[in-house]
């Protein structure tokens, strides 16, 4: 059975690895495990030279998986951009949930996070309507036609997630 999965989207700077920093060990409380996927549009390193993986991976290895008793990080070549519920099915097939930050077009549900202060045009809600987006978390009075979730309670969206959880298992 697949994870459910649910995308956090927001402009740059707008809080939302605070959020998901927030948001997961209230998750865990409800007894899920939880997976997280961060969409990076820049070219990431997560090794570097002099450690013994970086040197298998230069020395042309397609793939290198550190592996220990508490953790495992697998460096993979690619020949682009791999979808989304290819990543959630390959590597979080284990997980309850599995929550996304960025992949702003993607096909999941969304929650948008918004911040007053970063401008009052919603990507989901702006001069396109995203119909995957499900609910706004914001500290501004916003009118929407999806429920507005208060932003700096993370007990009430952690509340809406579980919620989404139960009805889209149904």
């Amino acid at each position: 059975m697949k994870p459910k999965a649910l995308s956090f989207v927001a402009r740059s700077g707008t809080g939302k690895t605070t959020l998901l920093e927030k948001l997961v060990p209230e998750l865990k409380r409800h007894g899920l495990k939880v997976g997280v996927i961060k969409h990076d549009a820049h070219q990431f390193e997560i090794d570097y030279p002099g450690k013994d993986s970086h040197r298998l991976f230069t020395a042309g290895a397609d793939a290198v998986l550190l592996a220990s008793s508490e953790k495992l990080a697998l460096i993979k070549r690619t020949a682009g951009t791999l979808p989304l519920h290819d990543l959630i099915g390959t590597y979080f097939s284990d997980m309850d949930l599995v929550l996304t930050e960025g992949y702003k077009t993607g096909p999941l549900p969304k929650i948008e996070v918004h911040r007053k202060e970063r401008g009052a045009v919603l990507m989901g809600r702006g001069e396109e309507r995203d119909p995957t987006l499900i609910a706004v978390a914001s500290d501004d009075a916003l009118m929407l036609d999806v429920p507005l979730l208060p932003l700096d309670d993370i007990r009430a969206i952690a509340d809406f997630v579980m919620d989404w959880l139960q009805s889209s298992a149904a």
